[in-house]
């Protein structure tokens, strides 16, 4: 009795704000990391070269398997229409992960400040820190967008969970400015403070929306019991597949076979691949292109905004993405998306690199078009978990054992960006980044005039910069002309994840 107040308390809270919020958690965390974690182990710990380049390989064989790994120890129950598969029931698959959710929150949170404390040599410390980071952030993530397939099926509902996901992530952003102002490396204690209290904040926000969420799904799941002669939740879950009187479980083996014969997985992934490669090229030359291409023609202030744009503007550019979503559908603003690219990139290579402020446009656009549009690929993500459910007659859907067969894919992308990147500047200017003579760099610096030592490399830049979102734009178009999974085909998949073959079932009723 002493818990009904609570539970008619959390039916009034918004199921999406309290999903999106959970995004607030790890973003604050995650930005403070991606743009600290180098500098601290480099300048301040003194990490020998060697060492840092054996964690970041072992951080990135690690990284492409633990999404796979943790998606399949997650949802292997699932896979199976055999008899203790079909005791799982809907809602139960949502609070098994909230309750994932609520452990793996905080243990993420603790390792997070583990690296801002040296507790041990250099480079062990290095290769400890980043796997257990990224464990934990893997299994926050993939439990994190398995629901969003798990809570709802139609595009309206995902698209308004994935809003208020996007509108947390931006908020969390803001942690990246606040850290300028702690970041010291000669006092490192200031900035230690701060990451305990950002930890803090994420660890205390886990335990609680993950309560609130489950305390709000158990309290809509008993009212719905009462009221419907023991009906599981309808608005908040989809209902699972009747038993189907057979057979034995379904191996990995046999997962991979099948994902083999989807085809929609199949030129998903092949444009995802190229979407990942696209995003990291962005991010990792960036600061290449302002230092080459604008940095002698814009003010420091300039550059920094655009920095800045850079990191925040795709959370809040996606929420106009995702309204166009709920009135276009997402296929088809992807697609809009591709051409954008491939038509602002053509106009930048017919412009030239003398525009300045209109180099200033694109290379911000680029960045923040690109961003967005990787924000969107988890509601085709949960389209294709309700078309292998409903293609394999699965008892529940595999949410976040196919989110991680798509990062197993794709985040090889992460690694060939610098290194086509890099080669490409190499081969075209003979510039390469690392074997840099810092005297020739002096002069070639303060001889700005000369054409034979400062053209070549800006022109350089300027044609990677250009060309590179042509050639992915035209491969993407190719391969999304390819799935087919939008239209008639998608309201028949979802009328079937749904439960129209074998009753009405709704979903969220609460967004």
């Amino acid at each position: 009795m002493g818990r009904r107040p609570w539970g008619w308390w959390c039916l009034g809270v918004s199921t999406a704000l309290l999903y999106g919020s959970l995004s607030l958690f790890v973003s604050i965390l995650h930005n403070v990391f991606l743009l600290y974690y180098v500098e601290t182990f480099v300048s301040i710990y003194k990490i020998d070269k060697l060492s840092f380049w054996v964690g970041e390989t072992v951080f990135l064989i690690w990284n492409s398997l633990n999404d796979p790994l943790f998606g399949w120890l997650s949802d292997r129950s699932f896979l199976g229409s055999t008899q203790g598969a079909s005791q799982i029931s809907g809602p139960e698959v949502v609070l098994q992960r909230l309750r994932a959710l609520s452990r793996s929150g905080p243990l993420f949170a603790l390792s997070f400040l583990a690296f801002w404390v040296a507790w041990a040599r250099p480079s062990l410390q290095f290769l400890v820190c980043l796997c257990l980071y990224d464990g934990f952030l893997t299994v926050v993530d993939l439990n994190h967008n398995a629901l969003l397939a798990d809570l709802a099926v139609s595009a309206h509902a995902r698209a308004r969970l994935n809003f208020h996901s996007s509108l947390f992530s931006a908020l969390g952003s803001l942690s990246v400015f606040l850290s300028y102002c702690f970041w010291d490396k000669e006092n490192f204690a200031a900035f230690r403070l701060f990451c305990v209290s950002l930890a803090a904040v994420s660890v205390l926000g886990f335990v609680a929306v993950s309560r609130l969420l489950r305390v709000r799904f158990q309290a809509e799941v008993g009212l719905r019991q009462g009221h419907n002669d023991g009906k599981t939740l309808k608005e908040l879950v989809v209902g699972q597949a009747p038993l189907l009187a057979q057979e034995k479980p379904v191996t990995l083996g046999e997962y991979l076979k099948q994902l083999s014969r989807h085809r929609n997985f199949i030129w998903f992934t092949a444009m995802n691949l190229v979407q990942v490669f696209h995003c990291h090229f962005n991010s990792n030359f960036f600061p290449l292109f302002l230092e080459h291409l604008l940095s002698d023609r814009i003010s420091a202030s300039t550059g920094s905004f655009l920095l800045g744009v850079s990191y925040i503007a795709p959370h809040l550019n996606n929420l106009y993405f995702l309204a166009l979503c709920q009135r276009f559908g997402v296929y088809q603003v992807i697609r809009w998306l591709f051409l954008l690219k491939l038509g602002l990139s053509v106009a930048m290579l017919l412009a030239g690199a003398d525009y300045i402020y209109l180099l200033c446009i694109f290379i911000a656009s680029n960045r923040v078009f690109t961003e967005g549009t990787c924000k969107l690929l988890n509601l085709v993500i949960t389209d294709l978990v309700d078309e292998d459910f409903v293609l394999n007659r699965r008892q529940q859907a595999a949410s976040a054992l196919l989110f991680g067969m798509v990062a197993l894919v794709t985040k090889p992308g992460q690694t060939f960006a610098p290194l086509i990147g890099t080669w490409l500047l190499c081969v075209y200017t003979g510039y390469d980044i690392f074997e840099r003579d810092p005297l020739r760099d002096a002069v070639a610096a303060t001889d700005a005039s000369d054409p034979v030592t400062s053209m070549p490399l800006r022109q350089g830049c300027f044609y990677l910069l250009v060309f590179v979102p042509i050639s992915c734009a035209l491969l993407q178009l190719l391969a999304w002309s390819r799935f087919t999974l939008h239209g008639r085909r998608l309201q028949g998949i979802k009328a079937q994840r749904q439960g129209v073959q074998h009753g009405p079932l709704v979903d969220v009723k609460a967004i």
